[in-house]
């Protein structure tokens, strides 16, 4: 068999491990995405010399006939099906999950180390955090978020993941390894000048980039986060520096395989608080995210009552994954909760606006602020003064997705219409189109996410065994995108294409920015090595084979 003879090859090659029993590629053949595709070998490479082998390994197999390509994957919490292949995956968190450095503004880590690991080191030295972390931030790891250029509570305040990438340390698809980082013109000069894969890519990338300079520039999408295509419009500045990293995040590891990332910090300002706005209409959302936003919240979140029922419902569950003591307390906190439930008082939507400041008297002042903009609208709403008072709130946001996942009975939690984001003046028209749009389907669904800057992630609950439910998947998703796209939005925020999204990538953008993706792919990965489908060459065809039949 050709996985045999790869595999006798890879485990010839490298330090570490090749396996390619039955149990472990079932392990890695699903993430969170609607997509099941069985790997026919696993690899956990030790270091970057072991990932270095692997790529020249593939390539030489390649050459002698042995269809094979490579995949990276960390923790598998994509939504987007962007992990998941029928070859070799390469498995970062066994052996790749150092972290390397803790600096001044600055840590170093490899791809395969978790958030929340690298956040408790983080903090420990002197409250420093990336703050771009996913609402997955317990079971992320680094290679994801960077790969997927990630946001989310308080990108609305401090950006996405690509605005803390200061370099990237990959293995091109020649085996060759380079640092991407901000370079000067005549760096890149000089890089340019050499007769290598990173000397061609560098002269290639820049005469793409300066040849279609107002067509890159009219093609970035117009709103606050976007992890759709190649963002070619931020590798290059005026004085022609250029910086590969803004390139390689959030490319899905289509581009390069990367060993090693340096993530410039933020300090943490120690005191916030949160004003906690309950609606029984939707219909006023337009407006309570208008007269918050000028009071510049850190973050701006929001759940709907589906959402809410399930953390009341399986409160215990929640609180078991906790020690006693802060499960005893925070499961007090939720009584007031409960009893809205028992009452039948269970919002429409829960938004959270939290403002972070140097004081606490600060935070709450701006709280109060926020709150009194609200008064003549008649809401209900509550002021959590500290973030203790606020971690239920938290609880359930962070946790929406994966209730969704634990407590579907027989349906699943189907990520396909989960990350698109619109400017948010333009909630009074699109979200009574929208709402038109969804109730023409017999769905059940969660709708949480960045209400701040326009980022939805709407999970519908589905029998993905029935074949009628898996072709709305089909329906449902371009008229929600071409509805989205109507209004300069995007297609995904955060989430980035993987299967699920690249085949739409024309619809949003072009035939002609579409074929600078290909372009791009080509000078990267002429061979189409790694991780092929995702960002460049995906179809309607991979969205239906791919689909999971069963849960």
């Amino acid at each position: 068999m050709a996985d045999e003879r790869l595999k006798e090859r890879i485990a010839a090659s490298i330090k570490g491990e090749v396996s390619s029993d039955a149990a472990t590629r079932k392990i890695f053949s699903r993430d969170t995405s609607v997509f099941e595709k069985t790997p026919e070998l696993v690899v956990y490479p030790k270091d970057a010399s072991d990932v270095c082998a692997l790529v020249r390994t593939v390539n030489g197999a390649r050459k002698d006939g042995i269809e094979a390509s490579l995949t990276a994957r960390s923790a598998g919490t994509d939504m987007s099906g962007g992990p998941l292949t029928d070859s070799v995956v390469a498995v970062f968190t066994k052996y790749m999950n150092h972290i390397v450095e803790v600096g001044d503004r600055y840590a170093v880590a490899e791809p395969g180390v978790y958030y929340r690991d690298f956040e408790k080191a983080t903090l420990a030295h002197g409250r420093q955090l990336m703050p771009s972390y996913p609402a997955s931030k317990d079971i992320a790891a680094i290679g994801g978020i960077v790969n997927n250029d990630s946001g989310g509570e308080r990108t609305l305040e401090y950006g996405k993941t690509r605005d803390y990438v200061e370099e990237i340390d990959v293995v091109l698809a020649d085996g060759s390894q380079i640092t991407c980082k901000q370079y000067s013109k005549e760096e890149v000069d000089r890089i340019a000048s050499f007769d290598t894969l990173e000397g061609r890519i560098y002269k290639e990338m820049r005469e793409l980039i300066q040849e279609n300079k107002q067509l890159i520039a009219e093609a970035r999408p117009h709103v606050s986060k976007n992890s759709a295509g190649y963002a070619l419009w931020d590798v290059m500045d005026e004085e022609g520096g250029m910086n590969l990293a803004k390139l390689i995040c959030g490319a899905q590891g289509t581009l390069a395989l990367m060993t090693r990332t340096k993530l410039r910090l933020v300090t943490e300002q120690p005191y916030r608080s949160m004003l906690v706005v309950f609606l029984n209409d939707l219909e006023v959302l337009p407006e309570v995210v208008r007269r918050v936003l000028p009071f510049n919240p850190e973050s701006f979140e929001s759940y709907d009552d589906h959402t809410f029922g399930l953390a009341i419902k399986f409160l215990p569950q929640m609180l078991g994954q906790m020690g006693l003591i802060e499960a005893s307390r925070l499961g007090l906190s939720f009584l007031p909760e409960v009893g809205m439930v028992l009452r039948g008082g269970v919002p429409k939507l829960v938004l959270m606006a939290e403002f972070s400041e140097d004081t606490h008297q600060q935070a709450l002042f701006k709280t109060g602020q926020a709150r009194a903009a609200l008064k003549e609208l008649g809401l209900s709403t509550r002021i959590a003064r500290d973030e203790r008072a606020a971690a239920k709130y938290w609880k359930v946001r962070r946790e929406s997705f994966a209730l969704l996942r634990k407590n579907a009975h027989g349906l699943y939690a189907a990520p396909f219409i989960d990350d698109f984001v619109v400017p948010p003046d333009c909630y009074p028209e699109f979200l009574p189109k929208l709402n038109a749009l969804l109730a023409e389907y017999d769905l059940l669904y969660t709708i949480a996410g960045h209400i701040g800057n326009g980022n939805f992630h709407i999970i519908p609950l589905m029998n993905l065994q029935d074949a009628k439910v898996r072709q709305t998947i089909l329906d449902l998703a371009p008229r929600v995108y071409e509805l989205v796209i109507s209004y300069g939005g995007t297609t995904t925020g955060e989430h980035n294409d993987g299967i699920i999204r690249t085949p739409y990538l024309p619809q949003l953008f072009g035939e002609k920015m579409v074929q600078l993706f290909e372009d791009t792919k080509r000078i990267f990965d002429p061979l189409n090595l790694f991780n092929p489908g995702k960002k460049v060459g995906g179809t309607f065809a991979d969205i239906e084979k791919d689909m999971l039949r069963s849960i």
